[in-house]
């Protein structure tokens, strides 16, 4: 990051941040998406296996990496306020908070797993898939975690080139590990969803070991000696990332825990019907990188400029960040609506199942919509490290909100098993809503008081 003194140079800055950290998400994401499709070609079974494992671990793993995001706009700011000497503590910090998440999530997962999925009304094969496909997956929770950090770190310094690198290294190794024991080659068992599981951990472990070679050797991320001169783990430091890392997690939890809720209510139906719903959810989370890589890049750019306090200038960021997030979801949705068939034919060559994932993915046009404004202002509010209000906007919008009217209109309308897509459009909308007028409200205040000075 430097500093700009026009809106071109912005723009210029802005998209240089950006463009490397959509591909390196869309790279991520991607990982999920090949678990997903290639589980599906081994069977209906054990797609909805993955499924379920995925809306389990998929907002628990997010909402915990969200509470490492905290040292994004933490590194930002120090680097926009010139303080160099204060990353590498932090950083440091970080990873040994990192570490001590992951082993919470594996104790935790330990004894609750098996309860969880006795809950759910599931084929008993579906559930032997979800049950080993998240075991398996957390073989590699600790280097996840580890990954997902030093990954924040990087990008906050806007070397997103670097992150977008080290995820086209370790997507093809994905791919293979998925091919190799969801389908059985050269001698290894035949895994099916399970071996997604698996393939993914397998991936989580060369991704972290090939960043943590990376700050090690590359200029200037050696210079902050990230693995060198540890210090004492320190619960001071660990409780002033949480303040800022907990509302963000809590507030990412809620909002992808929607998600797992609309799951786990989509098992009262069929398996075809569960299939169609992660194939269409799939899809559309996957468009829904962009406004996340939009909003990854407003907690630099933003957190960057609040902590040299030029609110101008992270103002005029914000509304760049949104109006690019808008443009881009029009063009997605005029993309699902046009290539709809052609996208559920992805995941399944049933009849059946592609023309229920075809009606869920018109619905998944309009609540990719809200995301393209709720997404980027969260980044925006993420970078003054304003994140309290986006706690309490996801609790109230998705679940006060959202989920009740979903299983009133599932159950007691026509919509059926749409109706719980209606209520992601209606949370999401709620949500984004809220959200714009506290960042135009906080905006005003932050540029008001620096007239004042």
């Amino acid at each position: 990051m430097y500093e700009t003194n026009t809106f071109k140079q912005k723009i210029k800055l802005f998209l240089t941040i950006l463009l490397p950290i959509v591909i390196t998400q869309i790279g991520m994401y991607a990982m999920n998406f090949f678990d997903t499709v290639m589980s599906g070609k081994a069977g209906p079974e054990q797609l909805a296996g993955v499924a379920i494992g995925s809306s389990i671990w998929v907002p628990v793993f997010t909402g915990l990496n969200g509470i490492l995001m905290a040292i994004s706009p933490i590194v930002a700011q120090l680097k926009g306020g010139k303080q160099e000497k204060e990353i590498a503590p932090a950083v440091k910090q970080g990873v040994y908070l990192s570490i001590a998440l992951a082993i919470v999530v594996a104790v935790v997962g330990f004894f609750l797993l098996n309860p969880v999925l006795s809950l759910m009304n599931i084929e008993p094969e579906v559930s032997h898939v979800a049950k080993y496909y998240l075991i398996t997956l957390g073989i590699g929770i600790i280097p996840l975690f580890m990954f997902n950090l030093l990954r924040s770190f990087i990008d906050a310094l806007g070397l997103t080139r670097i992150s977008m690198l080290i995820i086209l290294l370790t997507l093809p190794t994905n791919i293979f590990f998925n091919y190799v024991f969801i389908f059985g080659k050269w001698g290894f068992p035949s895994l099916g969803g399970i071996g997604a599981g698996l393939a993914s951990a397998l991936t989580y472990w060369v991704a972290f070991i090939i960043v943590a070679a990376v700050i090690q050797k590359v200029h200037p991320l050696k210079s902050y000696d990230i693995f060198k001169k540890w210090m004492t783990p320190s619960l001071k430091e660990w409780w002033a990332q949480l303040q800022i890392g907990l509302p963000i997690g809590f507030a990412i939890f809620f909002e992808t825990s929607i998600f797992a809720a609309v799951t786990f209510f989509m098992t009262a139906f069929d398996t075809s019907t569960i299939a169609a719903h992660q194939a269409a959810i799939n899809f559309a989370s996957f468009l829904y990188m962009l406004p996340l890589s939009i909003a990854f890049t407003l907690t630099i750019a933003v957190g960057y400029e609040a902590g040299g306090k030029r609110y101008t200038d992270a103002r005029t960021y914000s509304y760049i960040g949104i109006s690019l997030a808008v443009l881009l979801s029009i063009l997605a949705g005029v993309i699902l609506y046009t290539f709809d068939d052609s996208v559920a034919k992805l995941y399944s060559s049933d009849p059946h199942v592609i023309a229920l994932t075809k009606n869920f993915i018109f619905y998944a046009i309009f609540f990719q919509l809200s995301d393209a404004v709720g997404a980027p202002i969260q980044g925006v509010l993420r970078g003054y490290k304003d994140v309290n209000i986006t706690l309490i906007m996801a609790f109230i919008s998705y679940w006060v909100i959202g989920l009740p009217s979903g299983y009133l209109l599932a159950n007691y309308t026509s919509f059926g098993p749409y109706g719980y897509w209606m209520s992601l459009i209606i949370g999401l909308t709620v949500g984004a809503v809220f959200l714009l007028i506290r960042m135009l409200s906080l905006q005003k205040k932050m540029i008001n008081r620096k007239a004042r000075v």
